[in-house]
Parts: C-alpha cells; structure tokens; sequence
C-alpha cells in the first residue's frame, strides 16, 4: 500500500508515545487504530471541547471524566476552517495499534450545543467572602494560585469554596467581609466544587448625577452628562416634575440604574438654570486666524465635533485650536485667512480646550483684500432677502444668518456692507455674504464730481404731476463741451436747484456731473441758469388746427411750429385759422415746439400794407401744410416775372386748398418791418361743381359724384363753410383736389347750396288739396273706453291651448 505524504512529513513537536505511534515505519500497517482488548470498539459516544489544534492534529477535553485526548485531522468529520478551540465536539474512543494509548476518533463538530464540563447549582447561594482573588498562575487542576476563599452553610455545615478573578460577575469589587450570592459548580470530570458568578449581595450605592437636556424626542430624550464626556437615555416617565415644563437645555440631576445591560437615567428631577457647568471660559480674549473652517472642501459639514481650527500664537509659538458649530457669535460665513477674536474654553470633564465667542474682526477684510461692496436691503422675505446694489446694476440674494453685527433680523432701506461670492449650490447665481449695517446716509448710489460746467438746454423735460414717475419724456438734456469734447447730458426737472426758475429751450445754465455707480450713466445735477433765451418771446399766426394739436406759422413766414392745445392760456375752441399769437420755445422731444401760446389783436404781428388793385397768376409751389415732402414751407405765386411768397394769412378763405397749377386772383402787400412783398387775399380761380349728399358717417361723408373709379367722391366736415349743417340729400357746391402724398380726390370748400327736397308724392299730394273750400275739422271730444278712461288698458297676450 503506498504511503501517506502527510503522514510520511509529520514530526512531532514532543516525544508524547501517543503521538510517536503515528510515524511511518517501512512493513508497519498504514491504520494506526487497534481493537481494545476483549474486541471491537466500545462505540460509546463521548463529548468534550477542542482544547488545542495545531498543524494536523489536536487535542479534546472530555466533559464527563478527567482526560485529554489526541485525535488527528483525518478523524474529524467537518470543515476544520471553521472550527476553534473552544468549539463542543462529540467522539468515540479508541486506542493507538502500537502504545495501547487512547485517542479520539469520528470526531464531529456539535453545533448549538451547550457542552459544559461542569454544572452549576440551580440556585443562588448567600455566602461570605474570606479571602480576596488575585492575579496568579494557573495550576493543572484548572485552580491558580490566586484563588479567594468563599464560605457558605448548607443543612447546618459551612463549606470553604475557591474562586478566582474570573468568576466575579460585571468587575464587581467585593472584600473580605462581604456578603456575596453565587452559584455552586461540580467539575463533571473529577467532582471538584467552586463558586462561580459571585456577586455582591448588598446593592451599590446610586450616586447622584448632574446634567443639562440635550435631545427630547415624543416619549424619551437623553441627557448629557456633567461627569462625563457622553449622554445618557431617559424616559419622561422618569421626569419627577410636568413633563411639559421639561425643555432642551434645563439643568437635571439624576441617578443611573442598569436596564437590559444598559445605564439609564431615573429620578430626575429639575435644577436651577446655570447649576450645572461643562466647562470654564478663559476672561482673556484672544486674537487668531481661521486655519480650517467647519465645512470640507466640497461645502458639506464634517462628521467631527470641533472640525474648525483656529491658530493663535501662544507663549511665542504657533499654537492651534479647535472649534465647533456652536463656537461662533453668529451663523456668518467664515474663510481661511479671516482674523478673529476668541476665548478658550476648558472642559471640565476631560480637560479638552476649543476656541469659542469666536467674532469676525473688521481688520480682516484689509488682511485678505476682500472687495466689499454697499448696497440697501429692497425686500425681505422668511429668512432671506434681496439687496439693491449701489455698485453694480443687479439685486444681490442674501441670508439673515449672514447679518455679522446685528442679532436682530434685516429690514427694508436698511443699507448694508457685504461680500459677493458665487453661490455654491448655483453656477448662475451670486449671494450676498458676512453682511454688515451701515448708519444711514452711508450708501450712495452716485457720486458728484466737484468741477461745474456750462452749457446750453436743448431739450426740456416734459412736466409731470409725479417727480418719482419719469419716462424717456420726462428727460431733458443739456448740450455742452467738456475737454474740447461736445457732450449731451441728460437732466430732470429735480436736478434743478432752484424750482421757481426752471431752465427753458436755449437757457445758459451751469450744472455739476453726476455719475451713477453701478452702471456708469452721467446726468447734470445742481443746474442753476445762468441766462435766458436771447430769442424770447415769438410770434406767428395759426397755420393749422386738428383734434388737439396744431401749427403756427412764425411772423417772417419762413417754417412752422408744432404746439399742444394744453400749451395754450385760453379756451381752444376760441382759436381760428390766421389768428396771430405770441409763445416761447421749448424742446421737450425731438422737436421744437411752442409753449404759454397767447392770443393777439389782430394786426399786432408783422403788419402790412395793402397795394390797389388785384392781379391773376398760377400756384407754382404750394404751402408745406399741404404737399408735407417738401422742404420749404412758404408757397410761390407767380405773375408774369414776379413769384411772391404767401402763407396761411395770404388767403382770403383760411380753408382753402390751393394746390400747383391752380388760377388765382391777389393783391400785393408789402410788410412794413422788411419791406418785403407778398401775395395776399388769394383766391383761386376754380369752377365749382354741384352734387348732392350721398351719405354722411360722423366727421366725413360722400357726395354723389364720381371722381376716379367709379367711387363716390369723398369729404371732410371741416371742409363745409360758414358752418352749414348739411344732410344727406342737401345739394352742395364744392371744388375737386387731389392729395399731393397719395394722390386721391376729394371735395374741399363745400358749400350749401339748398335742403334736401320733399318726396315727390306728397309734393303731389298736396298740390291738390285747397284751403280755401275744403271744410274745416275740429275735434269736439277725446275718444275714451267703455269704462271711461282714455285709451285701452295694457294686457298680456294669453296663451293657445290646444283646441283653440
């Protein structure tokens, strides 16, 4: 039979017969296990516990007899990679081949089993401690030579057991003297006695402790201890007091009991506030630098209870200290880099020292270059708010628990300092930080240089009843030359310094640049006027009048002027076509325009003289009112050689529409201030058309003329003379002209010429019925009812029923 490897390379560590047996020998039979005497295995099963195992062997402990047994890995049925010294086996006897030695083989692992090689009494036994168990060296009974002394009477006798240090239950101290409870143990092997689980008979003393409510929660909280550096749990029915009085930091005392392996506060009961103290805070106020803050670098806060770290020089070297969420005055941001001041606080029960009343201190912000920027709180909502920015054109999100020098919470135009840094939680989005509350008048939005300027008003700011609603319209401007540069800067009517003396269109005024922070926009403030317009007060006549706006034309009848019937001191509907007026200038848009217009006695303005006698000529260029593309705004007439200018007083019927081309009769007026010569009383040669009134819809109509296409020719009311009322069917007289800009026709100087005729039928009607011999009617009597009153009295109308 070939031979075991294993076996062949085993060497025993001891020359134990047991163990030497197993060696391989050349002709020696491979099964080392021999039959007892008187035949076959006993078959007997035993138990015991895996006392030692080593590199392919190990030994058992029996639990019911005094023997250690050898047994080798072949024997054992299971997996010897989980199976430890300690572990309960079950086993057969047997006996080497060669020594006669017994061993164990069929070993098999017990699993669950409770395998004891002693037994314990059923009940606990008073006893009384003699001698006191130490540290010593174990002998081969399973004794030390440290073994205490343990006395206890049974039916009448006192019996002297040992125990050691082992055998006390929870460390519990006990001395020679005490009274003590325990279990009585009976070695199964060789029927030895000793006390086991030995504990104190008499009970602890409970201690009374102190500690401050840190956690509550709906039936139980904890408590953190004064005496050490932990907490402890409670249920409120432990509380002596209402539970409902009980709040998160009141001072407790209280004693500890074990429940289920596990200390538990009991009898509680409240104490004064500030009874109990953790820890002592150094009166000196330290001075040092933010080396960590409390959140990581990726903005989370840490798991450690003083993750922050302050370095402070101390005895003429670096020294740095720790601190915790709670350390800080406020709930701001701090950095790395930012000085603070500080006390050091010591904890009582563990001597530990953290930094604490930590405050930012304002040299900090100068350490690190922070750019800091000022601004007024505009809204405020739960928790946070929004600032209006005097720096940059933008409102700034920001935090109450970023106010650094105010526990109170921010309120609207409180004007604030504060750090701007992109928000950690959005990449499109920058928050407000480490804000700070100015003294009000601090923050400006603007800054007004010192050097003053001179310039001239081109444009005025259009009045409003509201200085606070000002639009595009609301602004006037200011042209001036600054450094060789011509500039236009804008102005408002609260930038004047005096309001009784408003600047005017072409005003000399002098004025101080005002510069806007947060975007740069440069405006004239403090402006005084120096001189008024040389120009003064105009003249003109009224050139044209529409709904609520019109034109004048000015006394050298060269252009016209734009005016609002508002700018006018009088009633509009007094105005008329040719009256003459006085205004002054104003630029209040893009475009001049005449303002505090009053009306004149005719002949003030621009009078002339008359010559005799009247000329015929042609229209060879029309006013500006009519054909508005052109450029020149007076008209020509030409008579022979000599062309004459002529304007809206030139006309001897102000609504006439002269156009190019058309016949006129004038006379010639020569104007006194230039001697200039005009045409004057113009009055076109045309010849008149009748018609009737087709239809008339509000301020326009139609008349029943055909003038391009087939269409009924077209009319405006304002075109009717000598303010007839006309309807439809009256018969008019008018002339035909055709729009310079679009070319259509329409009916201009309408006249009325008769009222629309009765139909023919009672024309008729009546031409047929004589006054004279037919009989005169009269009527004697009203008709009345035949209840007496006149007329029927109001019904219902009744309704059908089916059959009527």
């Amino acid at each position: 039979m070939a031979a075991s490897p294993q076996w062949k390379n085993f060497q025993p560590p001891v020359a134990d017969p047991a163990i030497l047996s197993f060696q391989r020998s050349p002709g020696v039979s491979t099964s080392p296990i021999i039959q007892p005497p008187g035949g076959g295995n006993t078959g007997i099963r035993e138990t015991g516990i895996v006392e030692k195992l080593l590199h392919s062997y190990g030994f058992i402990q029996c639990c019911d007899r005094e023997a250690r047994l050898f047994f080798h890995f072949t024997e054992f049925a299971g997996d010897l990679d989980t199976t430890n010294v300690g572990d309960p086996v079950e086993f057969q006897m047997s006996y080497d081949r060669r020594t006669g030695k017994p061993i164990a083989i069929s070993v098999v692992k017990m699993e669950g089993s409770d395998v004891t090689v002693e037994i314990l009494s059923d009940e606990r036994v008073k006893g009384t401690i003699l001698s006191e168990a130490r540290q010593g060296n174990k002998l081969p009974n399973g004794l030390s030579d440290g073994m205490g002394r343990v006395s206890y009477e049974q039916s009448g006798e006192t019996f002297f057991l040992p125990y050691g240090i082992e055998d006390l239950e929870d460390g519990c101290k006990i001395k020679p003297g005490d009274e003590c409870t325990m279990f009585v143990s009976t070695d199964k092997r060789n029927g030895t006695i000793r006390a086991r689980k030995v504990q104190s008979a008499a009970p602890p003393p409970v201690e009374t402790l102190e500690g401050v409510v840190c956690s509550m929660k709906d039936k139980f909280g904890f408590i953190e201890r004064a005496d050490a550096v932990k907490e402890i749990f409670f249920h409120y029915s432990e509380y002596k007091e209402d539970i409902n009085n009980l709040s998160l930091g009141d001072d407790v005392e209280f004693k500890i009991q074990c429940r289920n392996g596990k200390e538990v506060a009991v009898e509680i009961k409240p104490l004064p506030e500030g009874t109990v103290i953790f820890e002592d805070i150094s009166v000196e106020r330290l001075k040092g630098k933010i080396q960590k803050t409390l959140k990581s670098s990726q903005g989370r806060r840490t798991s450690e209870t003083f993750p922050g770290r302050i370095v402070y020089e101390s005895k003429n070297q670096q020294t740095e200290i720790p601190y915790g969420d709670k350390d800080q005055t406020g709930d701001y941001t701090l950095q790395p880099g930012d000085i603070v001041a500080f006390n050091i606080a010591t904890d009582r029960r563990d001597k530990l020292q953290r930094a604490t009343n930590i405050d930012l201190l304002e040299e900090s912000f100068t350490v690190q270059n922070e750019e800091r920027e000022t601004g007024v709180v505009a809204a405020v909502k739960d928790g946070y708010g929004f600032i209006k920015c005097a720096d940059r054109d933008a409102r700034m999100f920001f935090h109450f628990s970023e106010m650094l020098n105010t526990k109170k919470p921010p309120a609207v135009q409180d004007e604030v300092e504060f750090t701007v840094v992109q928000d950690p939680t959005s990449a499109n989005r920058q928050i407000a930080l480490r804000m700070k509350l100015l003294p009000k008048g601090a923050v400006t939005f603007q800054t007004v240089g010192k050097d003053k300027f001179i310039g001239t008003v081109e444009k005025e700011p259009n009045g409003h009843r509201s200085p606070a609603k000002t639009g595009k319209d609301e602004i006037g401007s200011i042209s001036c030359e600054i450094k060789g540069v011509k500039h236009s800067i804008t102005y408002q009517t609260k930038d004047v310094t005096d309001i009784r003396n408003i600047p005017k269109y072409g005003d000399r005024v002098e004025f101080q640049i005002q510069e806007v922070k947060r975007n740069n926009t440069k405006t004239a403030v403090n402006i005084k006027v120096l001189s008024r317009n040389s120009g003064g007060v105009q003249r003109g006549f009224i050139a044209t009048l529409k709904d609520n706006f019109g034109f004048i034309e000015t006394a050298a009848h060269d252009k016209e002027v734009f005016f609002h019937f508002s700018a006018f001191e009088g009633e509009c509907n007094d105005l008329d076509l040719g009256d003459e007026v006085e205004y002054t200038l104003a630029k209040k848009t893009a475009k001049v325009s005449a303002e505090s217009i009053k009306k004149l006695p005719k002949g003030t303005v621009a009078p002339e003289e008359l010559q005799h006698g009247t000329m015929e000529g042609k229209i060879v260029r029309c006013m500006r009112i009519i054909n508005p593309d052109q450029d020149e705004y007076p008209g020509l007439v030409q008579a022979g050689d000599m062309l004459l200018p002529y304007g809206i007083t030139s006309l001897a019927d102000k609504k006439d529409f002269l156009q190019t081309g058309d016949k006129v009769r004038f006379q010639i007026a020569i104007v006194k201030a230039t001697n200039q010569k005009r045409a004057t009383n113009i009055a076109a040669i045309r010849k008149f058309i009748r018609a009737k009134v087709d239809s008339i819809k509000g301020q326009y109509g139609f008349l029943t003329y055909e003038a391009e296409g087939g269409k009924r020719l077209f009319f405006h009311m304002s075109e009717v003379h000598d303010d007839n009322e006309i309807q439809t069917g009256d018969e008019v007289e008018f002339v035909v002209v055709q729009n310079q800009r679009n070319g259509k026709y329409s009916a201009v100087s309408l006249r009325k010429i008769s009222n629309k005729q009765r139909p023919e039928r009672l024309m008729s009607r009546l031409k047929s019925m004589s006054d004279d011999s037919a009989p005169r009617v009269t009527v004697i009597r009203q008709p009345k009812g035949p209840d007496g009153t006149k007329g029927f009295k109001p019904r219902s109308p009744r309704s059908l029923t089916n059959g009527n």
